[in-house]
């Protein structure tokens, strides 16, 4: 049978390639082992309309598999992580590449209702689904390791007061959170510096959430959470920060979305911006499929800049980049965190959501773990202020940000 052959040849050249610990176990009861020893992971193909997932091993066809139950894998998630992979190294699929660098050319269209509908998909799952792994700030971010030993909430308000330092909050600063979450860092920097924030999102538990928590902790005041899209700000502000939102603008769009975080900005204003940035020079998806599968399950419409294009789209835009700082390895022991909790919290995790939303998240969480750690993505922080001014906020030395 044709398909008997096309296995047959798969095979072969797989354990050509290299020894990998997996076992694959046909419907019809024939085994293959990619190795002599004990194998760590197993894939199970369960029927024939199944088999195309595994001999064009795509991350995103090995991830919509196991997702939509179309391949049952067994192993610990690490080794099934590794083992994904490297199958997904070892294939190249041309179609897949060809429609991903068409999506990327050309861009996604970024309205505000699909922004909105996009951002509610992956934040609006529940505030208990989140609970469940972030840390009692839910902060979802990278963390700031400043030893590498620290637990995620010393790491996460680490994090906080990294950002707020850099940017020079002082006492009585308007400070703009954009994409503020569940309120973490404006209720921080009304905390311990003394700022009178604004923090927007669109996602509504988050919305509901963060109003909660600033009310309970007595910050009405200071702090105010606003239901709003970034581009109907219209006031202007002594800080701004966009911390792991701007992943959502698309790449068309981020000189505009630069230039009004420059209208936004107070002539001596200090922004800072903190997101996840591609690793290709070209911006183009991260490789294998794995952009693929987080455009269809995870992040709608989300689209990863190189760290060139950032910096060139933000002087277009009229601001100056003066400190630049790479935390990717900070954001793979962060999602590594992340994927432990979601490991030691399943049963609760499965009370709140379906199999399905549990699957994704799980090999998400994980996947990116490696991604980081692999530099197919990275995470930067960038300081910047108004081009083409002498700025007093910000000290002839980096030294302030490390002081305290």
């Amino acid at each position: 049978m044709f398909w008997e052959k096309k296995l047959e040849n798969w095979v072969t050249n797989f354990k050509k390639e290299s020894s990998m610990p997996l076992r694959v176990e046909m419907w019809n009861g024939n085994t293959y082992d990619f190795c002599d020893g004990t194998p760590a992971v197993t894939i199970r193909v369960p029927a024939l309309e199944s088999l195309h997932y595994l001999i064009k091993p795509s991350l995103d066809n090995l991830g919509t598999a196991y997702v939509e139950g179309k391949l049952h894998i067994e192993g610990k998630l690490t080794d099934m992580i590794d083992i994904a992979n490297r199958m997904a190294s070892g294939f190249h699929d041309t179609v897949s590449d060809s429609a991903a660098k068409f999506r990327r050319f050309f861009g996604g269209f970024h309205s505000r209702k699909v922004d909105r509908e996009s951002i509610g998909y992956h934040y609006d799952v529940s505030n208990e689904f989140y609970q469940q792994w972030l840390d009692s700030r839910m902060v979802y971010s990278c963390a700031y390791f400043e030893n590498g030993d620290e637990d995620l909430a010393t790491a996460q308000v680490s994090k906080l007061d990294h950002i707020l330092t850099k940017i020079r909050v002082q006492p009585g600063n308007r400070l703009l959170d954009i994409g503020c979450g569940w309120g973490g860092l404006v209720m921080r920097a009304a905390e311990k510096f003394g700022a009178k924030c604004v923090g927007i999102t669109l996602s509504e538990n988050q919305y509901n959430l963060a109003r909660e928590r600033v009310k309970e902790a007595g910050l009405e005041k200071q702090v105010e959470i606003r239901m709003q899209d970034y581009r109907d700000v219209k006031e202007r502000f002594d800080r701004v920060t966009s911390v792991g939102m701007f992943e959502h603008v698309g790449l068309r769009y981020l000189e505009s979305y630069f230039k009004i975080m420059h209208d936004l900005l107070e002539d001596d204003g200090i922004a800072m911006n903190h997101g996840i940035t591609s690793c290709d020079p070209d911006s183009n998806e991260t490789p294998f499929g794995g952009g693929e599968f987080i455009e269809k399950y995870v992040f709608p419409n989300g689209e990863l800049p190189h760290i060139s294009m950032v910096l060139k789209t933000m002087q277009e835009a009229g601001l100056e980049s003066h400190d630049i700082e790479n935390l990717r390895h900070h954001y793979a022991r962060t999602c590594g965190i992340w994927a432990e909790n979601f490991e030691n919290n399943t049963e609760a995790i499965k009370k709140i959501v379906d199999d399905k939303r549990y699957r994704i998240w799980r090999v998400y969480l994980a996947g990116c773990s490696y991604a980081f750690s692999a530099d197919r993505i990275a995470l930067y922080q960038i300081l910047c202020t108004r081009s083409g001014k002498m700025n007093p906020i910000l000290p002839w030395s980096r030294r302030y940000m490390y002081e305290n």
